[in-house]
């Protein structure tokens, strides 16, 4: 579990205590000053993987097939571990918003002696594949696939978890297939941690969300994202806010690639955009907009130190309170002549 991140802000770099990163100062000072996610100081690899350090092989429970997997759901107290072994295969087709218990991990061992983690699929098209039932619930080392992979506007809609409590961390994990959205942290939730997760395949018309924000203080770190309409996307309302940090997110993007909702979006006759937004050291591949915020802020977005492809008059769109500045682009990393501020 990372215990603390790079939170650079426009408060200053604060250390968030239950975010970790194992560095030291001077490499963490180091990372800072540069520009897009290669730096990358969290001691782990983006997207997770091989290298990857906090990896479980074995747990209170081992699991091979779906009724063993419910059953130790059923049962699993805080502290334990419902582990899946390298190479099972299992088809939750059939099941819906199966309860994950607060303080459970579910684990499997992705990344460890070349295992790309055991694989949990559905062909059930519609629904929620996962859905947090108490605070402090880790997902980490396993393969999600959802049922639909294109970006055709069907009437089937597949979301692989959906969390309203605190702290739910999700790491190491491959996740795709689920055409309206990954992650989703709606309301209720809080200090959720998305990070070193290969993320991919959200991307249904309309639709199509690597990460949707509905929450307080998400930190979206050091995640490989692709082929999504938009991979980080957020409700608006007041409460809400991210940090998207040392994320490498490739080629493949229909929209927008981070977003934020307004107002207008919601139709409460405001201007709101959430509450704060940190986006910094992120390396865009794609040339669509970088970033959108369909609104303002009410405390402030900071956008910086990332490598953009569109120079920051293009990759940044906002309506207010939101601050760019000592971003590069292009392939030879031109620096940013001058702030942009909205």
């Amino acid at each position: 579990m990372l215990a603390k991140t790079l939170a650079v802000t426009c408060w200053s770099i604060v250390a968030v205590g239950w975010l970790c990163l194992a560095v030291t100062s001077a490499v963490a000072d180091d990372a800072y000053d540069t520009f897009g996610c290669e730096a990358n100081p969290t001691g782990n690899p983006i997207g997770g993987g091989e290298g990857y350090s906090d990896i479980k092989t074995t747990g209170d429970y081992i699991i091979k097939t779906k009724a063993e997997l419910l059953e130790a759901l059923s049962k699993a107290q805080a502290g334990e571990v419902v582990f899946i072994p390298d190479g099972v295969e299992i088809d939750m087709t059939g099941t819906s918003s199966v309860a994950l218990p607060g303080g459970v991990t579910l684990a499997g061992t992705r990344g460890h002696e070349g295992s790309p983690g055991a694989r949990l699929y559905t062909k059930q098209r519609g629904g929620t594949g996962y859905a947090t039932a108490g605070d402090e619930v880790r997902i980490t080392g396993l393969r999600f696939e959802g049922p639909f992979a294109g970006t055709e506007r069907t009437a089937q809609n597949a979301t692989f978890l959906n969390t309203s409590h605190w702290r739910t961390e999700v790491d190491n994990c491959e996740i795709y297939n689920w055409n309206i959205q990954g992650v989703h942290t709606s309301l209720g939730a809080s200090q959720v941690q998305v990070h070193h997760n290969y993320i991919h395949h959200c991307q249904r018309g309309g639709y199509g969300y690597g990460v949707v924000v509905y929450s307080s203080d998400v930190r979206i770190i050091a995640n490989k994202f692709d082929y999504s309409r938009h991979h980080i996307a957020a409700g608006g309302r007041p409460g809400c806010s991210y940090e998207a940090a040392w994320n490498l997110i490739m080629e493949n993007c229909t929209s927008t690639q981070l977003d934020m909702h307004g107002g207008r979006d919601r139709g409460d006759n405001t201007d709101i955009a959430g509450d704060w937004m940190n986006i910094h050291h992120n390396t865009f591949l794609g040339d669509k907009r970088e970033v959108g915020i369909r609104g303002t802020p009410s405390q402030g977005a900071e956008i910086h130190h990332n490598w953009f492809v569109n120079p920051p008059e293009k990759a940044v769109y906002s309506v207010g309170n939101t601050h760019v500045y000592k971003n590069v682009w292009g392939p030879e990393q031109k620096p940013q002549e001058k702030r942009i501020e909205f």
